[in-house]
Parts: C-alpha cells; sequence; structure tokens
C-alpha cells in the first residue's frame, strides 16, 4: 500500500458527494501562499499529483513550494507518479517479457519474485497485430483475424499467461479496437477514485503509454504522455517519474474552423506550425474562444499528434463538452458527476471569463485560417495546402528519381508508364500512382464527423458512378466496433463497400507498417520499374519505410480525402480544380461536387452515433471473441520459457548484476557503427514493419525453421531479442554516411573497410572488445516511442551517441538502457568538426563527477594520426538519471531498489 503524504502544506479535506465522502488534496488551500488561480491547468494537476506523493524521499516541500511558485521550470528536477499505465502489443510484449524476467533474476538474486508486480492499474490493448494481408472485399475481415491469430498465437499465450500472474494487468484482446480510441472511449475516466489506507482518494485521471501518441486522451482533460516501455515498466514497480518542471507553452484559439475544412487540416496545420515554433519537451496547453468551436473529437485528434510537434502534452481543459461526451460514450451518471464536482472544486475545470494562466509562452491560432491540407512525403510537420498539392508533388518527385537504390540502381525515367494487367483489366501505372489509401488509425477514426464525412463522400461518389482505381489498395480499420455500428446504422458502409473500402480489421494497420502486400501484378511492376508510388492515409506517420516497403511517398490526410485519392488514383492532380473522374451522366466529377455540407454531417451525427452503440460495444470489452477465449495459457508466477520459440526470448539485460550497481567509465577505443544524418527516427533504428527475407534477421528466421509467410513483422517479435537486435537500425531507408550512403542497415567494419551488415560488424566488433558509438544529426529519435531503438543499440554494443538534438522520449530511453546521449555544443555537427566516421574516439569525464547536462571531452584520432578535439553535452537530464546509467538502465536500478526493501514491501513514493 502507497504511503500516506506527509501533507505538509495542510492540504488533505473531503469531498461529500451524493452521500458519498471521499479525500481529496484541495488545491485551494495553497491560496494563500501562491498565485495558485494563474497557473497552468496542467501545473495545477502535477501540483495536486505531488502534494498527494509528498514522502520526502521523492517528493520534497521545497519542490512543491517550487512548482506552486511558477519556478524551476525546465531546470528543477521532480518526480511525477502516474495513476495508471496504458500499453499496446508491440511495446507491451517485450515489457511483460522484461517483468517475467526480472521475477527471475529476483529470485536468482535471492529476493521474492512476487515483488515484481504492478502496483498501479495497467491496461494493455492488443491493436498493433493485424495485417492488410485481403481487402476489398466482405471476408477480409475474417480472413485477417484468422491470420493474426495464426501468427501471433505465442505472443497472446504469453499475455494470457501475463493477466493470470500479474496483479492489476488487464488486457483488452485484438480485433477490439485501437489502444488510444479505447481509452478515449472507454478506459480513461478523467477523475480517479481508490482504496487508500482506509479512505476513497479521488485525483485527477492520469498516465503514460508505450506509445507516443498516448496524449489524444489530453482531449479529454486526462493529463497523459508517451514514454519508452522500460519507464513505463519502472513506473509499474512504483517507481515515480523524474522530469524536469515543464515549461507550458498557451496555445490560444479563436474563431472557428471554416466550411469543408477538417480537423485533420487543423492537426496538420498546428504540427507545422509547432514543430517550426520549437515546443519539444514541453507542455502544451489549449485556451481562448476557440475552444468552444472544438468538439471533443476535434480535440482529441489535434492532441494525437502532439508528439509530431515535439511537445509532452497537448492538453484541452475540462469543460460542459467533455462532460457530454463522457455522457455520449457510456460513464456512468455518478462518474459524470464526480468528474464535474471535483473538476470544479480543484480549479481544474474551464469557465469563460477565468483569468489567462501564467504561461511561459503564448502561441496564438486563428482557426479560421486552416484549409483543406495534407502532410509528406515524408514527415507529419511538411504540410501541403490541397491547392498546392500537384505542384509539391512535382517539385518533390526530382528528388526522388535521383536517389539510388541499396543496389545502386535509380529508378525509372520521369514520365515512364507501366502496362499492367490484374484481373482481367489493364492499366498503366507510373511515378505518380496511389497503390494505397487506407481509413486507419485513432487519429481519425475516433472521430465521427471524419468517418460520417468519409461515408458521405463515398455515397456521392457511388451514385454519380465513379469507382477507385483497379491499382488502389483500399482498406477501413477503424478504432473501435462503435465506428462499424454507426456507419451500418447510417446506410453509409455500403457506400464504402462499393469503393472497396471494406472493413479489414480493428487496429493500426497501415498507419504502422502492418499494410500487408501489394497485389502481385502491382507489386512487381513497381519494383521492376523502380516506380515511385505513393500512399494516402489517414494516419499520423508517414516516416521512410514506414508504410510499405515499395512506397516511398506518403501522405497523410483526412478520411474524407482518401477516398478521395483512390478515386483519382495519382498524386499528379489538383483536386480543388481537376475532375476526380467522369460520372455516369458523362460528366467530369470534381471534389467539390461530392464533399458533404457540415448539416449533412451533422445531422448523420445527431441520429447515428448514440450512447447505446458505446454501451453494447463495452459491455464485454474483455472477454474477445471464441479465439481469445480458447486460448489456454499456462500458470505459475514465473513464466515457463520455451527455447523453441521464436517470439518470447528469456532477456540478457539482467544477467552479472550487482546489488550495488557498476562503476562509471570513461570510453576509450571506440569505433563508430554508423554516421546517420537528420531526422532519423525510431522507425529507422528499430523497425516495425515488414522482415525482408535477405536481412540477417531474416535468416535467422529461416536458420530456425520459419517460413517467410510466417515472418510476420519486427514490431510483433519484440518479444525477441535474437531477432531485434539483427533488426536494428536495418530500416531499407536507413543512409549511412560510412557506407557511402547506400541504403539499408549496412555499414563497414574498420579500419579493413569491409561492407558487411551492421549486425554483422557489431558481432565483430563485440568478439574484438571494441565499444561502438552512432554519430548523428538533429531530432535522433523522432517518432514513436520505442524502447527497442535503445535496446537494440544497447545489444549491439553501442555505449554512446552523439547528436545535434534528441526527441524526447529516445533520449530517456537511452538512459534508460545504460546508453550515454551526447549533444553536440551549438553551432557543431559531424561534418563541421571534419569527423568521416572512421575514426577512434575516446570520451573523457564520464568516470569523474559525472553529473547531469555536463560538459565531457571527445576526441578523435583519423588514421592519418590527426586527431580532432571537441567538447559534448551530456544529455543525462537529471540526478536521478545519472543513478539510471550508473546501474546500467532503469529496469537493473528498480530491481536492486526492490531488493533492499524489506520483504513483501514496495519502493515507497
Amino acid at each position: 500500500m502507497r504511503t500516506r503524504s506527509l501533507d505538509s502544506f495542510g492540504t488533505r479535506s473531503s469531498l461529500s458527494l451524493n452521500g458519498k465522502n471521499y479525500e481529496i488534496y484541495r488545491l485551494s488551500a495553497l491560496e494563500k501562499q501562491f498565485a495558485i488561480a494563474r497557473l497552468p491547468l496542467t501545473l495545477k494537476i502535477f501540483l495536486e499529483n505531488m502534494l498527494r506523493h509528498e514522502d520526502g524521499r521523492f517528493v520534497k516541500a521545497d519542490d512543491i513550494k517550487a512548482l506552486a511558485s511558477g519556478q524551476g521550470a525546465g531546470s528543477r528536477e521532480v518526480f511525477f507518479m502516474p495513476g495508471r499505465v496504458l500499453m499496446q502489443d508491440f511495446t507491451g510484449v517485450p515489457a511483460v517479457v522484461d517483468l517475467a524476467a526480472m521475477r527471475d533474476a529476483m529470485r536468482k538474486l535471492g529476493g521474492d519474485p512476487r515483488k515484481i508486480n504492478p502496483l498501479v492499474p495497467v491496461d494493455l490493448v492488443i491493436d498493433h497485430s493485424v495485417q492488410v494481408d485481403k481487402y476489398g472485399s466482405a471476408d477480409a475481415f475474417a480472413y485477417n483475424a484468422t491470420a493474426e491469430f495464426e501468427r501471433n498465437r505465442q505472443r497472446y499465450v504469453f499475455l494470457k499467461w501475463g493477466q493470470k500472474a500479474f496483479r492489476n494487468f488487464s488486457v483488452v484482446p485484438p480485433e477490439t479496437g485501437i489502444v488510444h480510441q479505447v481509452n478515449l472511449e472507454y478506459l480513461a475516466g478523467v477523475v480517479s477514485a481508490r482504496a487508500e489506507n482506509g479512505s476513497t482518494v479521488v485525483f485527477p485521471d492520469t498516465l503514460v503509454g508505450t506509445d507516443s501518441h498516448t496524449t489524444m486522451i489530453n482531449g479529454l482533460g486526462v493529463m497523459g504522455w508517451g514514454v519508452g516501455g522500460i519507464e513505463a515498466e519502472a513506473v509499474m514497480l512504483g517507481q515515480p517519474m523524474s522530469m524536469l518542471i515543464p515549461a507550458v507553452v498557451g496555445f490560444r484559439l479563436k474563431g472557428k474552423l471554416a466550411a469543408g475544412v477538417t480537423a485533420t487540416d487543423a492537426v496538420l496545420t498546428v504540427t507545422e506550425l509547432l514543430r517550426k515554433k520549437g515546443v519539444v519537451g514541453k507542455f502544451v496547453e489549449f485556451f481562448g474562444p476557440g475552444l468552444a468551436q472544438l468538439s471533443l473529437a476535434d480535440r482529441a485528434t489535434i492532441a494525437n499528434m502532439c508528439p509530431e510537434y515535439g511537445a509532452t502534452v497537448a492538453y484541452f481543459p475540462v469543460d460542459a463538452q467533455t462532460i457530454e461526451y463522457l455522457k455520449l460514450s457510456g460513464r456512468s451518471a455518478e462518474q459524470l458527476a464526480l468528474v464535474e464536482a471535483y473538476c470544479k472544486g480543484q480549479g481544474l475545470f474551464h469557465a469563460d471569463g477565468a483569468p489567462e494562466p501564467a504561461f511561459s509562452d503564448v502561441v496564438d491560432f486563428d482557426l479560421g485560417s486552416v484549409e483543406p491540407s495534407l502532410a509528406g512525403p515524408r514527415r507529419p510537420q511538411d504540410r501541403v495546402p490541397l491547392a498546392k498539392s500537384k505542384a509539391a508533388w512535382n517539385k518533390e518527385l526530382p528528388a526522388f528519381l535521383d536517389k539510388k537504390d541499396k543496389e545502386g540502381q535509380l529508378p525509372a525515367p520521369a514520365g515512364t508508364r507501366v502496362p499492367v494487367t490484374m484481373d482481367g483489366r489493364t492499366f498503366e501505372l507510373a511515378h505518380d500512382s496511389v497503390v494505397i489509401a487506407a481509413i486507419t488509425s485513432c487519429t481519425n477514426t475516433s472521430n465521427p464527423a471524419l468517418l460520417i464525412a468519409a461515408g458521405l463522400l463515398a455515397k456521392k461518389a457511388v451514385e454519380r458512378g465513379l469507382s477507385v482505381k483497379p491499382w488502389v489498395k483500399t482498406s477501413l480499420a477503424p478504432g473501435s466496433k462503435v465506428v462499424t455500428d454507426y456507419l451500418k446504422d447510417s446506410g453509409l458502409m455500403p457506400y464504402l463497400e462499393k469503393l472497396r473500402f471494406h472493413l479489414v480489421g480493428y487496429g493500426c494497420t497501415t498507419c504502422i507498417g502492418t499494410s500487408g502486400p501489394l497485389a502481385e501484378p502491382i507489386a512487381e511492376a513497381s519494383s521492376q520499374s523502380r516506380l515511385i508510388t505513393a500512399a494516402v492515409l489517414s494516419g499520423n506517420r508517414n516516416f521512410e519505410g514506414r508504410i510499405h516497403p515499395q512506397v516511398k511517398a506518403n501522405y497523410l490526410a483526412s478520411p474524407p480525402l482518401v477516398v478521395a485519392y483512390a478515386l483519382a488514383g495519382r498524386m499528379d492532380i489538383d483536386l480543388t480544380q481537376e475532375p476526380l473522374g467522369t460520372g455516369k451522366d458523362g460528366r467530369p466529377m470534381y471534389l467539390a461536387d461530392l464533399w458533404p455540407s457540415e448539416a449533412e454531417v451533422q445531422q448523420a451525427l445527431r441520429k447515428h452515433v448514440t450512447r447505446e452503440l458505446f454501451l453494447r460495444q463495452y459491455a464485454n470489452v474483455y472477454d474477445g471473441d471464441e479465439r481469445w477465449r480458447g486460448l489456454e495459457a499456462p500458470e505459475g508466477e514465473r513464466f515457463a520459457w520455451d527455447p523453441d520459440s521464436s517470439y518470447i526470448k528469456h532477456p540478457p539485460y539482467f544477467e552479472g548484476l550487482k546489488r550495488e550497481g557498476g562503476v562509471l567509465a570513461d570510453i576509450r577505443g571506440a569505433r563508430v557503427l554508423a554516421v546517420l544524418g537528420d531526422s532519423v527516427t525510431t522507425d529507422h533504428i528499430s523497425p516495425a514493419g515488414s522482415i525482408p527475407k535477405d536481412s540477417p534477421a531474416g535468416q535467422y528466421l529461416l536458420s530456425r525453421g520459419v517460413g517467410q509467410k510466417d515472418f510476420n513483422s519486427y514490431g510483433a517479435r519484440r518479444g525477441n531479442h535474437e531477432l531485434m537486435v539483427r533488426g536494428t537500425f536495418a530500416n531499407i531507408r536507413l543512409r549511412n554516411a560510412l557506407a557511402g550512403g547506400t541504403e539499408g542497415g549496412v555499414t563497414v567494419h574498420l579500419p579493413d573497410r569491409t561492407p558487411m551488415s551492421i549486425f554483422e560488424a557489431s558481432a565483430l566488433y563485440q568478439k574484438e572488445g571494441t565499444p561502438l558509438i552512432i554519430l548523428a544529426g538533429k531530432e535522433y529519435g523522432s517518432g514513436s516511442s520505442r524502447d527497442w531503438a535503445a535496446k537494440g543499440p544497447n545489444l549491439l554494443g553501442v555505449k554512446a551517441v552523439i547528436a545535434e538534438s534528441y526527441e524526447r522520449i529516445h533520449r530517456s530511453n537511452l538512459v534508460g538502457m545504460g546508453v550515454l546521449p551526447l549533444q553536440f555544443t551549438a553551432g557543431e555537427n559531424a561534418a563541421s568538426l571534419g569527423l568521416t566516421g572512421t575514426e577512434i574516439f575516446a570520451v573523457e569525464g564520464v568516470a569523474r563527477d559525472l553529473a547531469p547536462r555536463k560538459e565531457v571531452s571527445v576526441t578523435a584520432r583519423g588514421e592519418n594520426g590527426k586527431t580532432i578535439a571537441f567538447k559534448a553535452l551530456v544529455r543525462i537530464d537529471t540526478p536521478v538519471e545519472i543513478e539510471y546509467y550508473r546501474y546500467g538502465g532503469i529496469l537493473p536500478y528498480v530491481l536492486c531498489q526492490l531488493l533492499a526493501e524489506r520483504e513483501g514491501e514496495p519502493v515507497a513514493v
């Protein structure tokens, strides 16, 4: 049981509601000492958390004073204890693998394995494993669901064991929905009530999730954000999170979205604006008169893409719209009353006319300035106005055509057209052909207005005689079963199906790269002629190599625009001026002819999106279908590892662990494994998509008798470290300057310069006893909160990364795995210093007096004997992270802390 707060400020109080008494930590009790009313809402939530967890060890009275006074933003370390943890299966499986291994390590070190157990509620939603193998037919969903279970049986049996073996751990079975949409529609309570120390304590619902888009729940007034799996595991085991008091940027909204403009257009515009502004590591809080013009679903769409604009949190306040959404989505009357009473009593309920909070900075944004948009072809922040999309495509194409593939071959010349015959039809593919059109991702499928708009556009297209081009792979993969219910009830599903947008699964699919194979004639023509084809999806990520290995240009768009591009079949088109096709009456049909009016959308919403749909679909959310219910899982507090499993392996992270931790040491005699450029994402470092047959990971599976058809994806096999280390830096679009910039996971071994895969070079270096480093540019590790992007380098023998800048979660993950993140000083980088990656490196200043953000000395001795010396900033940002690094990572640290506790007691928080 959690130790009761010291309550140095006397804020412990009571709240009476409907005959029940609750214990709360009342913020207004601080008003005599501090200007609480002017604090941003996110800091009020943070403050309540610290008041409730004050223990004198992690949370101290002086820290509470600093936060309440508005001091220490960006410089003072404080501790935060999330109320719960949210996981998806790609990141959740390795987290549960780690916990199972920690139980073994605890037993080996003489402790009680049962101490390795979640102390806060954990929900894992299986949503990342379904793949679009079949599409465009009524049986696509059943086929894909069956294939998913066949591929992932070992993983699912393991998760069912975990559900039995660990307390406070629940699993939402596959084919139920996408984690963030399930969180929005069902799991999140906005306010939590929990029995502690003989009282029922009420507090704001807060969480961390092992997926970067956890921030979607900020749209509901719940503070949560994405972290790496290893950091989430520490929270599960009762460890508070160490972080700096965040700077809070206010985002003042005014106006309203114009007719024909969607929430997707808004979030792509906000992403572009805030990425340019620079909000990495900061909280963003939305306020202003424009709030009232955004539906709850619109807010969730904007909050979802918070990682794309780089912030930690993108918070919308609790208000009347929040209460209405909670009611619509089936929350109880008792919960609604508690949310409203608690938030109003704590000053957390948005009210018109309230004083503007004291933000560290303010950005003004007119919703009326938003225009229809796409984003791409490589990054979500690269917004393209729809009216300029054709010109933008023609500007981007030459760069694609000038880029050689890993075989050193250039794409086909501009203007190439390749004849293809498929299903009795002959047509031509070109560089601008859209070969994937996917309505997918929680970002947009959680927003009924967007799905209704897509359905209405499909209806008008079908009625006018338009059809999707035959080369387009279409799919509908919503984030909850409520979506298909209202599409069916509104009569719009048949029209989507006539355009081949059949249901393919309830999961992330194309947005995370499980888009499945292209039709063989399309794949063959695209590959042989090296065509630059495109995908259009209603997702949140479009990085190189992520969506499909054969599709190089990827665009994010609203669901109705996805349908429009499927009808057009090409990117070289101005949808605002050129026809999508010819109607059955012989007249050209334009996008404006098909686009539904706001009145049409709202009428369908009011009639068909009802509370009853949510209540019906979430009544038995944990039961699963007959396949899930029929899985038999082993019993026992420790997992019985199967040595023949190619999905689940006992990881090596706790081998040789000492209770007192390790000794900090300088790095000497290091070689460079890769020299990378700007915006290297976690997808580049640890891909989630398909496993190529000729890759080290593919060869590993073949050598163990796994046929190529059963490879599944990297993401699905994250419970097997032997495979995942072979997939590290294996993205087909990775460009390593040390290997001449060739695409793929290749490098050269030094000093002999023998070309080989990154995994092979790593194995050779480790055999030689040579430590490794990575050189990188700006925004290293952007993208998903992927712990394997840190675990993989650790297992490859990488001791340090030297980059120009880091994305927040990845920097934390590197520290959490014992890899030293170093940052070039301002104005310097590998190129400006003349580093080629062929040098021998040394890092001095680690062994002695290592401190957060300390400068260390780096020397690089070239092959000609010349030495380049420079300073680098240690991006270990807090004192407790120094301890994580000293122990070789956060999990060994937590394990040793648990060992140090008396038997049967959790770590005090």
